[in-house]
């Protein structure tokens, strides 16, 4: 692959380019497909590949995006991408109830930044809100998105939280979260419900990311904390096409599944690198502690193939990125809380 991605047209293409697994997926799927909470930082390149994927599949299909839109011409450029959309606050049970009736649903409300202060509100968007989605789309098929932030921290060098480890949330977020795992697993089997969790764990690319969070601070010539020694990374091109053909893994109750890079990464390791590759010093204070938020993609490689993009293809392409300038969505991850807190 090429260590550069020009602009931001090339770089929501490449996000957005279905996979063959993809389209056959695409292919056998049958209706249209809503995504819900659709602004958000996923959302986008996500249905824009459901939309190629199914045009590259010869299937008539409306791919539907919901959400408040409170990001400015995000509405027109989906739109213009053969994407039909619907304003929709999903909390508002009338503005959800007037939502067109879909077999296939995408589920991907939440809230996490913020939530510190904010603890109904988040409690409201992230365990009630899918309750009342399971009701309104009960004969839907649902692909609804989780975190690892719900497995809790686990020992560095064990090669992370597998689905059935015991989940051990930490705070209010990551609590919320359970409680939405909890809500669509009780209506799940309630309903006979088919849904798929998919507990992503940190998707990136050019414009935010845990990354791209460590290559800013370069940039600015900022100490780099170490307590958060070790995280995961995928390339949200690789966790869109997961999410899509998890439609194939449907269950009652849920299948739970990580969606998750390969590679535990080194925060100190991948700050070296993005220091020569950007010709900045490096700092760093503190020292690794003996536990990160880490998963095991390993049951979501053998599901949904496995991840095309490397972590060091990301760094390099992060790099240039912020040397020539390239804009970001300014929304850090804040993966260096070890509280729980965001």
């Amino acid at each position: 692959m090429s260590d550069v991605i020009p602009d931001v047209e090339q770089l929501e293409r490449l996000l957005s380019e279905p996979t063959e697994a993809v389209v056959e997926t695409m292919r056998r799927l049958q209706g249209d497909l809503l995504l819900l909470g659709v602004g958000g930082k996923i959302g986008p390149t996500l249905a824009r590949m459901a939309r190629r994927a199914s045009d590259a599949a010869g299937i008539e299909r409306r791919v539907i995006g919901a959400s408040r839109f409170s990001t400015p011409g995000l509405r027109e450029q989906l739109e213009a991408n053969g994407i039909d959309t619907i304003r929709c606050e999903l909390l508002d049970r009338r503005q959800l109830d007037a939502l067109p009736e879909v077999p296939n649903v995408i589920y991907m409300a939440a809230m996490k930044f913020g939530s510190t202060g904010q603890e109904p509100l988040t409690w409201a968007m992230n365990a009630y809100l899918p309750g009342m989605v399971c009701e309104r789309f009960r004969h839907s098929r649902i692909v609804a998105f989780s975190t690892g932030n719900v497995y809790g921290m686990v020992p560095v060098g064990q090669g992370g939280s597998v689905e059935t480890d015991e989940l051990r949330p930490d705070g209010d977020y990551a609590m919320s979260c359970l409680g939405r795992e909890r809500m669509f697993a009780y209506f799940s089997e309630k309903l006979d419900l088919p849904v798929v969790l998919l507990r992503l764990n940190y998707a990136t690319e050019m414009r935010y990311g845990v990354l791209v969070d460590l290559a800013r601070q370069v940039m600015a010539g900022e100490s780099i904390d170490l307590a958060m020694g070790y995280f995961n990374a995928i390339w949200q091109g690789d966790a869109n096409a997961m999410t899509l053909r998890a439609f194939d893994h449907l269950a009652v109750p849920p299948r739970a599944v990580n969606v998750a890079g390969p590679e535990q990464i080194s925060v100190r390791e991948v700050v070296e690198q993005f220091g020569r590759l950007m010709h900045g010093s490096v700092r760093f204070t503190g020292s690794e502690a003996p536990d990160a938020l880490l998963s095991n993609g390993r049951l979501g490689y053998e599901l949904l193939g496995r991840p095309s993009v490397s972590v060091e293809q990301m760094v390099r392409w992060i790099a240039d990125w912020q040397l020539r300038g390239g804009p970001t969505l300014d929304k850090p991850t804040h993966f260096q809380s070890r509280d729980g807190k965001f």
